[in-house]
């Protein structure tokens, strides 16, 4: 089911050179056709968004009332609205506990000094119709939003017949001030313009499709994004001491995602490579989604064996994947080397799904390769900071000499004039 594959330096990389390239190429036309939608709906707002959307999802932009999402609710099992509001509690709590707070001091030449942190003033969460409405994800998105002190939460999906009642309810427990029927390049060029009844947005979160994903890279800029995300991956690194039973069902279950995902199991025995590859042929045969996971596994997962557990961690590191579990005999023994990933799962009993719904921690995570730079998504990305600055005039004559040296150095005079009128002598 999977390949595996021995490292020699060579090889591996071979493998996830074509991993890589699975979510590098851009789609032109795609690219084309967002950009003509972005100008027109700049151009002339909500008559341009109501032309896309009855042309691509046959119905009209709407605001979804609060009877509507409150029959949503009323109308899920109550064991799902129990998981709901669980997984929005631990996600509260996590993110209350990260919270920056805005603080001053007294700087070393006397003035007063610091930050004061503010939420954004409005963000719009995009939640994808169809099979792909997961309410988890709107609990993810808006959850810390709301902790954050952000002003209006605004979630657009598109108009389909039959709105999600789990998506509804979950943000009726997430917050979520507006819910508005709209969907594709036309909501992300609404939110990123304001369109009529749609406002504009300081910043535009969740998953969608390649036109989504293309309109929100090209919108960047004048919002802000949480990412273009790419195909979903975890990655593995596991010993002889781990149940291969147990690393397959988690290999699978990132596998069952869509076709480009990618399964990786880096490890030091190859009696658990071969174990885990038996180990998937079996699980895959009563699981609903084999199709999908079988192809996944074959072009973009594998196995790889390396000398060591340090060896594998090295190649984690160069992959900076998405989910990293480390499923060894001491995990935390690698944790202090692990450089780059974008969530860290330690030990047997923490598998990915449990950071997928419940933990606390986003799932939200850098893909591709992005863990190298990007961070999870969290509070942190629904506040801005502005600098504080205050000081008096003793304060400001101890420095004086020094700004108007470095303003004349840079031959900007009115800079250095600033400073001067205020110690001229009358």
């Amino acid at each position: 089911m999977i390949s595996i594959i021995r490292a020699d330096g060579a090889a591996e990389q071979r493998q996830l050179g074509a991993m890589r390239s699975r979510a590098a190429a851009k789609n032109s036309d795609v690219e084309k056709a967002v950009k003509a939608i972005l100008e027109d709906v700049r151009a002339n707002g909500l008559p341009a968004v109501e032309k896309y959307s009855l042309r691509f999802d046959h119905a009209a932009p709407c605001v979804i009332s609060r009877e509507t999402i409150d029959g949503a609710y009323a109308s899920c099992a109550p064991e799902l609205i129990r998981a709901l509001e669980h997984a929005a509690e631990n996600i509260r709590d996590y993110n209350e506990k990260l919270l920056a707070k805005s603080m001053e001091w007294t700087s070393p030449d006397g003035g007063k000094v610091g930050r004061i942190v503010r939420g954004l003033s409005r963000v719009g969460v995009y939640v994808p119709g169809g099979t792909a409405a997961y309410p988890s994800s709107v609990l993810m998105n808006a959850v810390p939003a709301k902790v954050a002190g952000v002003g209006e939460i605004v979630m657009v999906t598109p108009p389909t017949e039959n709105l999600s009642a789990p998506v509804l309810a979950a943000a009726k427990i997430a917050g979520v001030d507006r819910v508005i029927a709209v969907g594709g390049a036309q909501a992300v060029a609404a939110l990123t313009y304001g369109a009529g009844f749609i406002p504009r947005v300081d910043k535009l979160v969740g998953p969608g499709n390649a036109y989504v994903a293309a309109a929100k890279r090209l919108a960047y800029g004048a919002l802000d994004i949480d990412m273009v995300a790419g195909p979903s991956e975890v990655l593995v690194i596991a010993d002889d001491t781990a149940d291969p039973k147990y690393v397959a069902a988690d290999l699978l279950s990132q596998a069952e995602h869509d076709r480009l995902a990618s399964a990786v199991l880096l490890t030091d025995s190859m009696e658990l490579a071969e174990a885990v590859d038996a180990e998937i042929v079996r699980q895959t045969g009563y699981l609903s989604r084999s199709e999908i996971m079988e192809a996944s596994l074959r072009d973009f997962g594998c196995a790889i064996v390396c000398d060591s557990l340090e060896k594998c961690a090295e190649l984690a590191n160069d992959i900076a994947p998405e989910h990293l579990e480390i499923v060894t005999k001491a995990p935390r023994e690698l944790l202090p080397v692990i450089k780059n990933a974008g969530a860290v799962f330690l030990g047997s009993y923490t598998p990915e799904p449990l950071g997928d719904y419940l933990a606390g921690p986003d799932h939200v995570l850098p893909t591709s390769g992005t863990a190298r730079f990007f961070s999870p998504l969290s509070v942190d990305s629904f506040l801005k900071t502005m600098s504080v600055l205050e000081f008096d005039r003793g304060s400001l004559e101890r420095l004086s000499g020094e700004i108007i040296a470095l303003a004349k150095t840079e031959k900007l005079t009115a800079h250095a004039n600033s400073i001067q009128v205020r110690f001229e002598t009358k």
